[in-house]
């Protein structure tokens, strides 16, 4: 998920979070939409707010009232995508044989489910055996217009059935209801597809099944879509046609209005925009567009009334907060013991299991360059360096035994780092390795990278850091200098650089070995061995390693930085080797201090109309 503020010049017309465009004399039908996106796994309560138990006793209620108003003739239950993620309550489904999100997602009883980037995080196989799981009583479809499936067997065997669409058509009230499914381009730089394609051309994509629907005679069309920001929702209405409603995810935007109940964590930063945003179509018909923060925190409830053409003549709604206290969020006492407390357990296993101790505070917080907090995702931390390190220990403990070359440095995407918090010093347990690092990334040596391609690849790491973009790079076995105001490299999807970048001033390894000095390769440098892992080496966060061959090593970056911690640190973090703000591997070139003269060597400053004089000592 990405955290974006609203950018209110995309928006064609003004908020409103009700809107009646016109009054005809002809029947109206009036849809209660009821949305979420990004769960992300998020099945437990946080204090009092979220969790899947109390989320579905608060949907079904809200379900019922509508049914039970006049004004309203049918509802819909839609997600937007990202539904679950890896970590440590996703790490007990895969222990347990059971995918507890699938039991979450069939109590909810979502009527069309969007593909997100996350769900493609443990590749292809693990998707389809979620999407076929036996826990789902209904085989709601999942949805990606913009994807093709047949490079994938396990996939497109749920596109011949029917499990994965384009589009679906339901029957609400006795009308016929188009939903479309769209996911972000940027798929392959950011989750693990496989042979999955994506098309690029969202506007051509989506017109063509609004263009399908509307031939077999449906008028009322929505799309949920997964594009990573509300904003590329806004971008993209404008040109299409026939569009009605389109229900967001990927940006756990917030989008409320003033008299709706925020949740305690929320109350100090408030809501990104109102609810519902709206833009013009092609056809310049007013469209709602909306989204909720994720993580099972707010249902959002958006009712649409159509003219008896399929025209949006009006709309209203908001963000319904899940927290404990409120009315009608009980939690539900079959999820409560199917799914909520054999995570718990899950979980508690994991919390119980001491591994290390640490002198000193890991930073391992996204960070935000805007701002200036330090993270992961824009400078060096030293839970960065702690993993970067695990990598590289690991993989040279490996790599004789598989005939690899042994790896000279190391290289770990922000992106891939998932607490978003400081581990105080003290016990460090194993569910604190899952909570920083809980993909289904696997260690990997990609070996005899050119110095030339080794700038390139470094290049692209601080190419984005101003966006504070996951791609940022935790090192090991070298270090780094770079000016963030010189020109950033741009590559494409492939990895191809269109824009080479000249931000990397100086590499050196950890032996002395100089591969950049004064931004230029040095002559006669070596060809470099990579530890990273396979998202990178495949590619991922847009790292132009353009197919260069690696080979699997068999074990997580989770399960690396245990064996580190245990093994070669042998359970103790010490604050001199792992120090708060890291220890100089990476330094943007305005945080190098200016050296000051030996008073030996200078006599001293002599300051003439602004002007500093160094005066040499004589003899």
């Amino acid at each position: 998920m990405n955290n974006i503020l609203i950018k209110y010049p995309l928006i064609l017309l003004p908020f409103v979070s009700s809107l009646i465009l016109s009054s005809p004399a002809e029947a109206q039908f009036t849809l209660s939409i009821f949305h979420n996106n990004d769960g992300e796994s998020q099945l437990l309560q946080n204090g009092n707010e979220g969790g899947a138990a109390s989320f579905i006793t608060l949907l079904n209620s809200l379900k019922a009232q509508a049914n039970a108003d006049p004004n309203i003739d049918a509802t819909l239950t839609l997600s937007s995508g990202d539904n679950f993620l890896a970590g440590p309550e996703f790490n007990a489904s895969l222990t347990d044989g059971i995918f507890y999100d699938v039991r979450v997602l069939n109590a909810i009883g979502y009527d069309a489910i969007a593909l997100g980037n996350h769900d493609f995080d443990f590749g292809p196989d693990l998707l389809a055996n979620f999407i076929s799981s036996p826990d789902f009583s209904q085989p709601v479809p999942f949805l990606g217009a913009n994807l093709d499936f047949s490079g994938e067997p396990s996939l497109q065997a749920l596109v011949d059935s029917g499990r994965i669409a384009a589009s679906t058509i339901v029957n609400k009230g006795g009308e016929d209801i188009g939903i479309i499914g769209a996911i972000t381009p940027s798929l392959p730089a950011i989750s693990s597809p496989g042979n999955v394609l994506i098309n690029p051309d969202l506007t051509g994509i989506i017109q063509t099944e609004i263009n399908a629907l509307e031939a077999l005679g449906v008028n009322k069309i929505i799309l949920i879509s997964h594009l990573q920001s509300i904003n590329e929702e806004l971008a993209l209405i404008p040109q299409l046609s026939g569009i009605d409603v389109v229900i967001a995810g990927g940006g756990d935007d917030l989008l409320a209005n003033p008299s709706d109940p925020l949740l305690p964590s929320d109350q100090g930063s408030g809501a990104a925009g109102l609810y519902p945003l709206t833009a013009l179509n092609l056809d310049g018909i007013t469209v709602p567009v909306v989204t909720t923060a994720g993580e099972y925190k707010y249902i959002g409830q958006l009712e649409v009334t159509f003219d008896n053409l399929g025209e949006v003549i009006g709309f209203q709604g908001g963000p319904v907060r899940n927290f404990q206290g409120d009315p009608n969020t009980t939690p539900d006492p079959t999820i409560v013991s199917t799914v909520v407390d054999p995570v718990q357990a899950s979980i508690d296993a994991l919390d119980a299991n001491v591994i290390a101790t640490s002198e000193v505070d890991l930073n391992g917080r996204r960070g935000s360059f805007s701002s200036g907090e330090p993270g992961v995702r824009t400078v060096e931390t030293n839970q960065g360096n702690l993993i970067a390190d695990a990598i590289l220990w690991q993989a040279t403990q490996l790599a004789p035994s598989l005939g690899l070359p042994t790896p000279n440095v190391a290289l770990q995407n922000g992106g891939g780092i998932r607490n978003n918090s400081i581990i105080a010093a003290g016990d460090i347990t194993e569910l604190d390795t899952f909570d920083m690092l809980p993909f289904s990334n696997f260690l990997s040596i990609v070996p005899d990278i050119s110095p030339t391609q080794f700038k390139e690849i470094l290049e692209n790491a601080v190419s984005r850091v101003q966006n504070t973009d996951g791609r940022f790079a935790q090192i090991a076995g070298f270090e780094f200098i770079y000016d963030i105001s010189a020109t950033a490299q741009t590559v494409d999807n492939n990895g191809n650089v269109l824009t080479p970048g000249d931000r990397i001033r100086s590499v050196q390894l950890s032996d002395g070995t100089v591969i950049v000095e004064n931004g230029t390769v040095v002559a006669g440098a070596p060809n470099l061995n990579i530890a990273t892992i396979d998202f990178l080496a495949r590619g991922g966060d847009q790292y132009p390693l353009r197919g260069a061959s690696f080979t699997n090593l068999g074990v997580s970056y989770q399960q690396a930085l245990a064996n580190y911690i245990t093994q070669e640190l042998q359970g103790q973090i010490l604050a001199s080797q792992y120090p708060e703000g890291g220890s100089g591997r990476i330094l943007e070139i305005q945080q190098i201090p200016t050296p000051v003269p030996e008073p030996s060597a200078l006599l001293g400053l002599l300051f003439m109309g602004g002007t500093a004089i160094l005066v040499k000592k004589k003899g």
